[in-house]
């Protein structure tokens, strides 16, 4: 399956590394410093709040990059409570550096699961992932965790073609709201792939 082909890679990729540092310290790098480049901060939502979790406490716990981008993929939300918002999904974290016009994967990994959000006074944060297990527990824990969901987030999860298309279409919004000039993503040992028009 390829993405277990791809997280074999990885762990080969972290070990040649030889420690396991993240790219929170190297934030400056996907940050415009002139002001004629400001980034466009997009809008705070319960997504957004994920996508600091996903960057800040797991995109750390792999090799290091110039650059940690996260990918999500909503199985199911329930905003019934906004103290606990619940968020099923698959979730990805990607770090890369910038080669030119290409953005090259130095490491990353898929944690799926369900994320529990609280609306704050000042915007929303994560309080709690319940995390799928690896190994013989992935199914009972994803099972458990996703519920009537299940089967949602296990088509989601076995689309390697929509996960890509959405994975391409995540990094071209991302690298446009802070104008990084790149066109391209590349994974290891693999053809680099154009990432799609931003409007």
């Amino acid at each position: 399956m390829m993405k277990k082909s791809f997280m074999l890679m990885l762990t080969a990729l972290l070990m040649s590394c030889g420690a396991m540092t993240g790219c929170k310290d190297n934030a400056k790098n996907d940050r415009p410093t002139d002001d004629t480049t400001a980034t466009q901060t997009p809008p705070e939502t319960y997504l957004t709040a994920i996508d600091r979790f996903l960057t800040d406490s797991l995109g750390v716990q792999y090799a290091q990059g110039e650059l940690c981008i996260p990918q999500r993929m909503v199985v199911a939300v329930d905003e019934s409570d906004s103290t606990d918002i619940r968020v099923w999904g698959d979730f990805w974290v990607f770090n890369y550096t910038v080669s030119g016009d290409t953005l090259k994967t130095t490491s990353g990994g898929n944690h799926p699961g369900l994320m529990h959000v609280s609306k704050t006074a000042t915007g929303f944060e994560v309080t709690a992932f319940d995390a799928v297990g690896d190994g013989s527990s992935y199914d009972p824990t994803a099972k458990r965790i996703f519920g009537e969901h299940y089967e949602a987030f296990a088509k989601v999860q076995s689309d390697d073609k929509q996960r890509e298309q959405d994975r391409a279409a995540t990094i071209a919004e991302w690298v446009k709201q802070r104008q990084i000039p790149v066109t391209m993503y590349q994974d290891f040992g693999w053809p680099a792939v154009p990432l799609p028009k931003v409007e």
